[in-house]
C-alpha cells in the first residue's frame, strides 16, 4: 500500500465523473485514513474547498451544491463518484435522475464468501461460483451500490435488488487515433422502492488491488461520455 496519498480526477465512459485518493499507507486506523483521504478530496474542489454533508438518510451531499455524489472508503482508497448538477431535483429522495451509487472493495478479500446467502438471491448465486472470489467481491460491490442508489434505508438486499449480469470491467487501449479507447460491457440490475421496479445499470473497473462498481439509472443526469 502507498505510503502517500495520491489524489486523482477522471470521467468514466459512462458519463459519471469519479475522484480517487488512494494510498496513505502509513494510517493503519481506517477512521484516520478515511478522514484525511476525504480532507484531501474536500481540498481538491476546482472552485475552493467542498464541504461533504450528510442527509439525515445517510447520503452525502456537497454544501450548496445540486450534485449528486455518492463515497466509499476500503483501505488503500476512497472514491468519490459525482453527477452532473441536477437543481430541479430533491437530492434527500430517490428520484431516477440522480440515482447513482459507488462501492468499492479489494478484489481478494475471501470472506465475501462467508457471507454470500446474506446478500445474493438464489438466482444471484449462479453469477459467481461460491469459491470465486473475485466474481462474488464484483457482485458485493454492485450491491453495494445499487443500494446506496436506491436512497431507501431497510432495502432487503436479496429482494429489493437484483443483479441479472455483472459488467465487464473496463480496459482502455490507444487507437488508431491515439486517443484512449475504452472496452468495457455494462451489467444490469433493478431496484424495488415502495413496491415499483426501477432498471439500473452497473459499470466496474479495477483500480489497483479493488474493484470499483457504479450503479446508476439509465435515466440520470450524466456528463458527456468518452469516446
Amino acid at each position: 500500500m502507498e505510503e502517500d496519498f495520491i489524489y486523482w480526477r477522471h470521467h468514466t465512459p459512462v458519463g459519471i465523473k469519479v475522484e480517487e485518493i488512494s494510498g496513505g499507507g502509513r494510517y493503519a486506523d481506517s477512521k484516520t485514513h478515511r478522514a484525511l483521504a476525504l480532507q484531501i478530496y474536500c481540498e481538491n474542489g476546482r472552485d475552493g474547498y467542498r464541504e461533504v454533508e450528510h442527509f439525515d438518510n445517510g447520503a452525502p451531499y456537497l454544501d450548496g451544491d445540486p450534485s449528486r455524489i455518492s463515497i466509499t472508503h476500503t483501505p488503500g482508497l476512497l472514491a468519490v463518484a459525482t453527477l452532473p448538477k441536477t437543481p430541479e431535483t430533491d437530492l434527500r429522495r430517490f428520484s431516477e435522475r440522480t440515482a447513482m451509487g459507488i462501492d468499492a472493495e479489494r478484489r481478494d478479500r475471501r470472506q465475501v464468501l462467508d457471507i454470500r446467502d446474506r446478500f445474493l438471491s438464489e438466482k444471484e448465486k449462479g453469477l459467481a461460483a461460491p469459491d470465486d472470489v473475485e466474481g462474488n467481491i464484483a457482485l458485493w460491490t454492485a450491491k453495494e451500490a445499487l443500494y446506496k442508489a436506491a436512497m431507501t434505508p431497510g432495502l432487503d438486499w436479496r429482494e429489493d435488488i437484483f443483479i441479472a449480469s455483472l459488467p465487464v470491467p473496463m480496459t482502455a487501449e490507444e487507437g488508431p487515433d491515439g486517443k484512449p479507447r475504452f472496452n468495457f460491457t455494462e451489467g444490469k440490475a433493478r431496484v424495488r422502492i415502495d413496491g415499483q421496479w426501477h432498471d439500473m445499470h452497473l459499470y466496474s473497473y479495477d483500480s489497483d488491488d479493488h474493484r470499483v462498481t457504479l450503479a446508476y439509472s439509465p435515466r440520470a443526469a450524466k456528463f458527456m461520455k468518452s469516446k
